[in-house]
């Protein structure tokens, strides 16, 4: 019971990390988008800022669930460190994301909004290769 309730508990946080992950390159595209309307594009930052705060705290309680289901519960594999890895890639993406937010706000530019969309997908593809360890566990 104690091990459906933590697995159950990680999985959910980092639902809720992914979904931040997906969302502030959008955000990022909104605020390079605004332009010359400082209101609008203060909103936007406002909006990321928060996003990237609600962000870490996910990714920080998924990752003591991550830590009790590999410590306490003794899951492991080949494939966990395959998966650890593109977690760790996808969390590099993460803190790059935030690091163009802060950026933004101190006034520097961003990529252009095409750009921003093309770097949006490459998480998919990242999450889709972690589904597929959790799930297959091939090694």
């Amino acid at each position: 019971m104690a091990y459906l309730l933590t697995k159950s508990l990680h999985i959910v946080f980092v639902i809720a990390w992914m979904a931040t992950v997906f969302y502030l390159p959008r955000i990022l595209v909104n605020i390079v988008e605004a332009g010359a309307e400082p209101a609008v594009k203060a909103r936007l930052e406002l909006m990321g800022r928060r996003l990237y705060k609600f962000g870490h705290n996910m990714f920080g309680l998924a990752f003591i669930f991550g830590l009790v289901l590999w410590l306490y519960f003794h899951v492991t594999g080949g494939w966990l460190h395959a998966k650890i890895a593109l977690v760790i890639l996808m969390l590099a993406y993460f803190i790059w994301t935030g690091r163009l937010l802060k950026k933004s706000i101190a006034g520097g530019a961003l990529p252009a909004p095409k750009t921003l969309r093309i770097l949006n997908e490459l998480p998919v593809l990242v999450l889709l290769a972690i589904v597929y360890l959790v799930v297959a566990k091939p090694f």
